[in-house]
């Protein structure tokens, strides 16, 4: 049977991965719930749809594949019209499934919880001291220089060394582990998502064990230390293996997203003097700023849902285990909910109506400390110069813009940045 040629492949097209907006727009435009031709998934790019999606019943949909969707596909041949028993019996089998991501109903609940608790308001106050001298600390290295890459040289470097800071990790380690969790991996090249198992942070196991182990002897006052001695609500105590998970996974996901908030702010800003200046003489709409990048060009681009019932989505069927992937970029431009998607605009009404940190039950815990981080890091380097502007002999000028995206269909990742500025 020919395929349709009206839309690419969206798991392995890089076009989409340079400019995932327009594709989600094309798909709304068809309807925004449709299964795609190439891996069967059911694509759910309108607004309405997604918060339906995210909201359902902890029962209806399944989290297990929330990483990398439909590939690899499941590892059992789906039979009848709910499919919990036999997802129970393969889970383990899955990507990412070591890891909080992943799990569902009460596992997910009660260890969301223990970490939930410990990112309180007064650890974020003082992650927000840490992180203005830090900020500054970064920019010192290449202020003199009138240019810098901003991915490799700030961003990745100030969502790092915070959760490194607030998580507790020693100051010895962090300049490693910087090195360490490098770029994502490729999602698109060869087999490389075929290669993805239970636990793609296994390379980290060894330190974070050793953290919890020496936490649990000799406790301080630092996140890993609480968790370390957290217990469920009903007073029993997760193993240190499973607490060791749950702090490689923190600190995995807490500088990602990040990180690639902080970069895709900077390449608007770069392109807008005028709102650069706007944010210099009004610094308290820099949250709203954010807010706004958040909306236009999401780090996440998409999560993904396993049906593990027969169910339906605006009156669309869909079968047990059917992916679903839920669109959070697709939804945040959604004409039918943004007047005007294709205009950033810090002054829109709803400004935190926006998806970029999911809804429901499995909402981003780090969205506040997402937050803080991507404003400290603004405020710091808009308050250091005078005006920054994108570097056009490595992006070319402002009407071909050429830019670098990370091979992975998830995520929204500038590989690279290159800014040039002048002082204040």
């Amino acid at each position: 049977m020919p395929q349709d040629q009206s839309y690419p492949d969206f798991y392995s097209d890089p076009k989409v991965i340079d400019e995932p907006r327009e594709y989600f727009e094309l798909m709304r435009s068809k309807c925004p719930v449709m299964q795609e031709q190439y891996h069967g998934s059911v694509m759910v790019t309108g607004y309405d749809e997604v918060m339906e999606v995210l909201n359902a019943r902890d029962d209806t949909y399944s989290s297990v594949v929330s990483v990398l969707g439909p590939l690899p596909p499941l590892p059992f041949e789906v039979e009848g019209d709910d499919i919990r028993e036999q997802l129970d019996a393969h889970r383990d089998d899955l990507p990412w499934s070591t890891h909080l991501v992943c799990f569902d109903g009460k596992k997910h609940t009660d260890h969301r919880a223990l970490l939930t608790s410990l990112l309180t308001y007064k650890r974020l106050k003082a992650n927000e001291e840490y992180l203005v001298a830090f900020s500054d600390r970064l920019i010192d290295g290449f202020i003199g220089k009138g240019a810098c890459e901003v991915v490799k040289d700030y961003a990745h470097a100030t969502s790092t060394y915070a959760i490194c800071d607030i998580m507790g990790i020693p100051e010895r380690d962090r300049a490693e582990l910087l090195v360490l969790i490098g770029a994502p991996p490729s999602q698109i090249e060869g087999d490389a998502v075929h290669k993805v198992g239970p636990d793609p942070l296994i390379f980290l196991k060894e330190r974070f064990d050793g953290y919890i182990t020496e936490r649990l002897a000799n406790p301080s006052a630092d996140l890993m230390s609480e968790l370390a001695h957290a217990k469920f609500k009903d007073s029993s105590a997760p193993s240190p293996e499973r607490v060791a998970e749950l702090a490689r996974f923190l600190f995995g996901a807490g500088q990602d997203t990040t990180s690639r908030l902080i970069a895709m702010a900077i390449r608007i800003l770069a392109d807008d003097p005028k709102l650069q200046q706007r944010l210099r003489d009004e610094p308290a709409r820099i949250p709203d700023f954010l807010e706004e990048a958040l909306r236009f060009d999401p780090p996440v681009k998409v999560v993904y849902r396993l049906a593990q019932k027969r169910t339906a989505v605006a009156g669309v069927d869909v079968p047990a285990g059917t992916v679903l992937n839920v669109s959070l970029t697709g939804a945040n431009n959604d004409p039918r909910h943004f007047e005007n998607p294709n205009e950033f605009d810090i002054d829109r009404a709803g400004v935190r109506d926006h998806m970029a940190f999911s809804r429901g039950v499995h909402g981003c815990l780090g969205a506040p400390l997402a937050r803080l981080e991507a404003r400290v890091s603004l405020e710091r380097l808009l308050a250091r110069t005078s005006e920054i502007r994108i570097s056009e002999a490595h992006h070319g000028p402002a009407d071909a813009r050429n830019y670098r995206f990370e091979p992975t269909y998830s995520f929204r990742n500038i590989a690279d940045l290159h800014i040039e500025f002048a002082p204040a």
